[in-house]
């Protein structure tokens, strides 16, 4: 699997890309700037040569507690995506991809790794809603809710752009956001690799184990 190495400089310098509206029509260009994977195919992880700061987060669980990610991720690899469980394509797929792909790592680091999940609907997805929603993917993975000016200020932090939930003309509501999993680092607690919606079961399969050791992919 191919890798590109890039600056965070250089991401948030690319041009404004569309948000992914999960089966809707992309927003306007040029809305908020999202992150560039770097490759055209969007498979391949992206190494970044100045790592994320962990945002300080604090939201609330599935089981209704508040979660700090800060504290219940140090040391700990740990996966981060933002989406919202009414998507009806994009983030059901990248949740099932990387549960799947997590199923083939030791046992003790399927254990260590964390999958944190923070939705961009917060309105709708409830701590129960979220939590029947992610059972069903990996009863492991953390689901996080809250206020959404608070999860747009962490998002916007690791150069991830999600929108205000809208309704639609036939009435649907649909959350734009950028639709990129970025990994944190055990060694460091810094995100150091982003992946694009393209990235497949087999790319997680390839690189969970060197990313659970805090390694380059």
């Amino acid at each position: 699997m191919r890798t590109t190495r890039v600056t965070v400089a250089a991401l948030l310098a690319a041009a404004a890309l569309t948000l992914t509206g999960c089966g809707s029509e992309p927003a306007k260009p040029g809305s908020v700037t999202q992150i560039s994977g770097g490759q055209s195919s969007g498979k391949a992880a992206t190494l970044l040569d100045r790592p994320f700061t962990k945002p300080e987060l604090v939201l609330t669980d599935t089981t209704g507690k508040p979660w700090n990610l800060r504290e219940q991720t140090k040391g700990k690899p740990t996966l981060i995506y933002f989406g919202y469980t009414n998507c009806p394509d994009v983030c059901p797929l990248t949740m099932s991809n990387i549960a799947v792909a997590k199923k083939s790592l030791p046992k003790a680091d399927q254990d260590n790794l964390r999958v944190v999940f923070v939705t961009t609907d917060p309105e709708r997805d409830t701590p129960e809603s979220l939590g029947a929603w992610l059972t069903s993917q990996d009863p492991a993975f953390t689901g996080l809710t809250g206020d959404f000016a608070t999860i747009q200020a962490a998002a916007r932090s690791l150069g991830i752009g999600i929108d205000p939930p809208k309704k639609e003309a036939d009435g649907s509501i649909v959350s734009m956001h950028g639709a990129q999993v970025i990994a944190f680092s055990p060694k460091t607690d810094e995100g150091y690799v982003l992946y694009g919606e393209g990235a497949t079961v087999d790319d997680y399969t390839k690189d969970l184990p060197k990313i659970a050791k805090g390694e380059n992919p």
